[in-house]
């Protein structure tokens, strides 16, 4: 629990980010309508030969790529953008592929994949992250 990192190892039981903005524990983000709210993703990078490709989807990791796309990069850069409410603002050669959902609203409540693709059978590294979008205080 002390790295930032954590949600690279199954062993992690909880992941706690403390800010003004969204928040994200264990698998959960949440944040308020009308933020920017950033879905925490990382992977090792330790060698330019590290760098893989990956995707961020809706719905569940399927088997194999992601449902419902929203992002695809080639490791280097974003190669498809399926909407402009959807950034990567991390360091992409440093493994942070963190999505960002720009002024986010109610609807962007959900399930997100987060998949970076390792080569070999059944190596990609999954993770399904809840976001949950709530009105703030006041805004009725």
């Amino acid at each position: 629990l002390s790295s930032p990192f954590c949600l690279l190892h199954t062993t992690c039981l909880m992941f706690v980010f403390l800010s003004t903005g969204p928040t994200v524990s264990g698998l959960l983000v949440k944040g308020e309508v009308g933020q920017n709210i950033t879905v925490p993703c990382f992977y090792r990078v330790r060698t330019e030969n590290d760098i893989t490709s990956m995707c961020w989807g809706r719905d569940a990791c399927p088997p194999s790529k992601c449902s419902r796309p929203i992002i695809w990069t080639d490791g280097w850069k974003v190669t498809e953008q399926y909407h402009t409410k959807y950034v990567l603002e991390g360091d992409l050669l440093k493994g942070n592929v963190s999505l960002t959902i720009l002024n986010a609203q109610e609807t962007d409540s959900g399930t997100y994949c987060c998949r970076v693709e390792i080569p070999g059978w059944f190596n990609d590294k999954t993770t399904n992250l809840q976001v949950v979008v709530e009105r703030g205080v006041g805004l009725n």
